[in-house]
């Protein structure tokens, strides 16, 4: 009997992204990045169905398809990165660009204030930015396949701390006290009042953050007891001889 997905389900996802009609534009199939030249890190994408880790359009899809099936979905502007909007477009004076030694060019990506945006004119001293999202207005077509569910508690808290820390970070699993201790920046903490409901709503655990200088501490002191130990452990036994 063929396995299908359920809400809740951790599995690995195979995708590629394409503008209906074009070129790919995102994808985790190495031989469909070559095609494009996008470095891809050939670790697979694990995602657990029904909590936005994905479009949302593409998490309803996949419930209650079948695992290892090669599966085509459109999606439609409003389904995807919306419809483009004009006022997301906005004229700015040379100046500004010159000011921070800028010449800028058609077709050029910059970061304003953190927001990325595309140059897509430049006539006499103005500049037209495009905030819009590349894909905004696109029609798209994805191909997607659900290629194993995940089990391992580990990889499930291996794929959510990628999704949500955009970094691997060193966690311990205490199953018994259902926690996982990380360990992380401080600057980190700032994030576990954001993401610990998360990790609480698909795992049941409670997700812990102790500062990376914090447990080198434990662990030495740890380290001191137990060569302690042993010392007088040898001292015991030198002493009945």
């Amino acid at each position: 009997m063929t396995e299908t997905i359920a809400k809740n389900d951790f599995i690995e996802l195979r995708f590629t992204g394409r503008i209906r009609g074009g070129d790919i534009f995102d994808t985790n199939i190495p031989d469909e990045a070559k095609k494009i030249g996008l470095e891809i890190n050939n670790k697979p994408v694990v995602i657990c169905v029904s909590h936005g880790m994905i479009l949302p359009k593409i998490d309803d899809f996949l419930v209650g398809k079948d695992m290892g099936q090669d599966y085509k979905l459109d999606v439609s502007p409003k389904e995807g990165f919306g419809e483009r909007r004009r006022e997301f477009l906005k004229v700015l004076p040379m100046d500004v660009f010159r000011k921070q030694n800028m010449m800028p060019q058609a077709g050029m990506v910059m970061s304003f204030d953190g927001m990325p945006a595309r140059i897509s004119a430049v006539s006499g001293g103005r500049v037209t930015v495009d905030f819009n999202n590349p894909l905004a207005g696109k029609d798209l077509v994805y191909d997607l396949k659900a290629s194993r569910k995940v089990d391992s508690i580990n990889e499930k808290i291996k794929s959510l701390i990628l999704f949500f820390f955009r970094k691997d970070v060193k966690f311990e699993l205490k199953e018994k006290e259902k926690k996982i201790i990380l360990e992380i920046d401080d600057k980190f903490k700032l994030f576990l009042e954001v993401f610990a409901p998360k990790f609480r709503e698909i795992l049941g655990m409670e997700l812990v953050i102790e500062e990376a200088k914090e447990r080198a501490k434990v662990k030495e002191e740890k380290t001191d007891i137990k060569e302690g130990e042993k010392k007088e452990a040898k001292e015991e036994k030198a002493g009945k001889k």
